[in-house]
């Protein structure tokens, strides 16, 4: 039976700490050429995104859309839309800009008086991912090309004095191809093959395992209009899963409506499957200024199963940013369909806040409830066993970190897990000190402690891990130690297990790593050696 989630995929955004944005107006400089006079004006970075960034400017008339901002100097973003006091530009060549970094803006005073500005406002423009249609040369296109990905191999093998020795070779690739070309198209990709050995010539499960997690296509008709097809999940839409299909989505301003078609992966595999169609739609809004940001997403989803309704629900995420200090996000499913007509039920509720006292102090808050998912086709044996349980499993979650000195971290988490009918549940609690340099030595120690309690089992978890270069940029070493604790109701007598383990990573250049650890754990009678090894290649 499949669980939503929904609250592992959506990501999360760090919280920050409230405090005031000053602005630095700076004067206009000048200087004389021969053909023309040059002035340039100054602004401060007061917004960042994952693709525009929001710049602060004492006045806006003077700039060109389509034309570039200068940052130490060099072209660093490409200004796609602006108000009468602010802009919005895209990153170009790379550029890395924070809040507050100041930025230049060169123009020929001479050249200016030519100028047709666009229709300016007064209201703040959002720091969104959404361009305006820019007016800028035929021959330079607002796109710019960013392709990173990597490639990797690993080899995982355990072999034990009692047990049947295993292997497992990996291999995985991941690409993210921004406008390729500095074109309209995008390229997404994340697979992983796995290869199993060492299992009785019986056995009945998958040894050779191929999963395509993420492969896409998507054409930027317009700024303001995507089209994506092959796998995807839509980061506006998470708790949906992946979609093998079509994503059409289109921005009208701060607002945006989106709508998706295509098939289910498999629920046990997570292939191909033509027959769990699904289909769907959802409507947002995206505002940003340099204090507050937020994204609101409403849909309805209808999946089926060789053409009959599977299950039909509706969905709701938020994420916002309050002060770059406080982040706050929801996601929520309801589900609206059942054979026989009856009510509603709430199937998933994540909740989840995140506050920044200041740079060394930041605290979390979270809980969910699931429900299992009824899906009326996929599992008709088992309706009514969950329809009479209907169970809502529950948890709540909170994380505290701090930094007392500059090279000390400290901090600690406790969850808890149940169910509505009080059954299952499980306490944890986890706790860490970090020293980042060691005084006279040099290197990183991490201490760590885990305890967790449930109906059947508790168990206690100590360990340290050391860890230092070797070769500075090049060679890093570890080694560590762990003691687990278990002490099971239905026994008698407490188990301990030990860990010793160690490693090295190897980094050739900035493109290529290779790491090898090794492990060896003691139980009882039985010894189990354990060694990975993992050759990365990175393309920037």
């Amino acid at each position: 039976m499949k669980v939503t989630l929904a609250w592992l995929v959506t990501p999360m955004v760090k919280a920050r700490i409230m405090k005031y944005v000053f602005f630095t107006l700076i004067a206009l400089s000048t200087f004389s050429s021969v053909y023309a006079q040059e002035e340039r004006i100054s602004g401060t970075v007061t917004f960042v995104t994952s693709e525009n960034v929001y710049v602060r400017f004492d006045d806006t008339s003077v700039i060109e859309i389509g034309t570039m901002i200068q940052f130490q100097g060099s072209d660093c973003l490409q200004v796609v839309q602006k108000s009468s006091s602010s802009v919005v530009g895209k990153p170009v060549n790379d550029c890395k800009v924070e809040t507050n970094d100041t930025v230049v803006y060169s123009f020929s005073k001479k050249e200016t008086d030519r100028i047709e500005t666009p229709p300016e406002t007064d209201e703040e423009l959002p720091a969104t991912n959404v361009d305006v249609t820019p007016q800028y040369d035929s021959k330079e296109s607002i796109y710019k090309e960013n392709v990173r990905g990597h490639i990797s191999v690993a080899s995982y093998n355990q072999s034990s004095n009692l047990r049947d020795s295993r292997s497992r070779i990996q291999t995985r690739a991941a690409v993210n191809a921004k406008h390729i070309g500095d074109g309209k198209i995008s390229l997404e990709g994340d697979l992983a093959y796995r290869a199993l050995t060492g299992f009785p010539s019986d056995y009945m499960g998958r040894t050779d395992i191929f999963n395509i997690y993420n492969l896409n296509v998507r054409f930027d008709a317009t700024p303001t209009l995507s089209i994506t097809g092959g796998r995807k999940i839509n980061p506006k839409a998470a708790s949906v899963g992946a979609v093998d299909g079509v994503q059409v989505e289109k921005y009208f301003g701060n607002f945006y409506v989106g709508a998706l078609g295509g098939l289910r992966p498999d629920l046990m595999d997570y292939g191909f499957n033509a027959d769990l169609f699904q289909y769907g739609g959802y409507v947002g809004i995206e505002t940003g200024t340099s204090e507050f940001y937020s994204q609101t997403t409403l849909g309805a989803v209808d999946q089926s199963n060789n053409g009959a309704t599977d299950r039909r629900y509706v969905f709701f995420q938020h994420n916002s940013t309050i002060a770059r200090n406080l982040n706050l996000f929801s996601s929520m499913e309801l589900d609206i369909f059942s054979e026989a007509g009856g009510s509603s039920r709430l199937t998933n509720l994540y909740l989840s806040a995140r506050y920044r006292f200041s740079k060394a102090a930041n605290f979390m808050i979270s809980y969910d409830s699931r429900k299992q998912i009824i899906y009326y086709q996929t599992f008709q044996t088992e309706i009514e066993r969950i329809l009479n349980d209907d169970l809502a499993r529950q948890g709540v979650r909170l994380r505290l970190n701090v930094r007392p000195a500059k090279i000390l971290w400290i901090g600690a988490s406790y969850s808890n897990r149940f169910q509505s009918d009080q059954q299952n549940k499980s306490d944890n609690i986890y706790g860490y000190i970090t020293v980042t340099k060691l005084p006279a030595v040099g290197g990183r120690l991490n201490l760590s402690y885990n305890s967790n309690t449930s109906n059947y089992l508790t168990s206690q978890i100590v360990s340290a891990r050391y860890s230092r270069d070797l070769v500075p940029r090049k060679l890093r070493g570890d080694l560590y130690y762990r003691l687990a604790d278990f002490s099971y109701e239905s026994r008698s007598t407490d188990q301990q297990q030990s860990y010793y383990g160690g490693g090295f990573s190897y980094t050739f250049s900035k493109t290529w790593q290779l790491a090898f650890s090794g492990e060896l754990s003691t139980f009882g009678e039985e010894n189990n050696t354990r060694f990975y090894t993992r050759l990365i290649k990175r393309f920037l």
